[in-house]
């Protein structure tokens, strides 16, 4: 993730906040608490985007290609799954509340409802507080944070697997955060989710980006009975929390 700086939106009679200009300033590698990093972030402009992680914020790049074609082909099968899997749903790009000195915005997140016994919620003003079940990232490398101050934070903060597709080296990493260990393809090349039943990814369709093999994996994953399984414990804490 690039070091970069920017300035928030200039200022207007309607944005009290802006009178304080200075004090809104976000640049990569300050260090703040989650309270003060949100209140300065959302100053800025839509399109930029800030991150809180361990108390220092970084700010990202703008998103390369490879970067964008990833993102579509993972998110389709996740958003696949949550399709099939009644209580899941799937974020992209959202603001995460985890603690008091993290604040990331994940690529992608797979998430059980609230209702249906999730580890998340929604505050007042509509932003994600908790930590999701699973986080899906694109990084550039494997040297990106992603592979290291923002795993350890979300393995605090309670993630409970964390998938980081690697762009320049086409590896996918899978860690399972309660095990401690890392997720990997079995002899037919499938890696398969231990927190969602049924969530299995074709490591080499998904890094050659080859829709119809990843359909096939998962269509598979979703026809076992441990997903069947996983849907009805799905709807029984639903019934239970209403």
């Amino acid at each position: 993730m690039q070091m970069l700086k920017a300035r928030p939106k200039s200022r207007t009679r309607r944005e009290p906040l802006a009178d304080h200009l200075l004090s809104m300033e976000l640049s990569s590698g300050d260090r703040l608490s989650q309270p003060e990093f949100h209140r300065r972030y959302a100053a800025y402009p839509k399109h930029i985007k800030f991150e809180l992680v361990q108390g220092v914020v970084y700010m990202a790049s703008p998103m390369r290609r490879p970067h964008a074609l990833d993102q579509v082909k993972l998110s389709y099968v996740l958003e696949s799954y949550s399709a099939a899997t009644p209580g899941t749903e799937v974020l992209d790009n959202s603001t995460a509340i985890l603690d008091e000195d993290s604040e990331p915005q994940p690529d992608l997140c797979l998430c059980i409802q609230a209702e249906y016994g999730g580890q998340t919620s929604e505050d007042a003003d509509g932003y994600m507080v908790g930590a999701p079940e699973l986080i899906a990232e694109i990084a550039h490398s494997s040297r990106a944070i992603d592979l290291f101050e923002k795993r350890d934070d979300y393995r605090k903060a309670g993630v409970r697997e964390y998938l980081v597709l690697c762009v320049a080296e086409r590896e996918l990493h899978w860690f399972h955060f309660p095990s401690g260990e890392t997720i990997r393809p079995d002899r037919e090349g499938l890696s398969r989710s231990r927190e969602f039943p049924g969530l299995w990814i074709d490591v080499a369709a998904l890094l050659a980006r080859d829709t119809n093999r990843l359909r096939t994996a998962l269509e598979r994953g979703l026809a076992r009975r441990e997903h069947a399984t996983f849907v009805r414990r799905l709807g029984a804490a639903r019934r239970k929390n209403s």
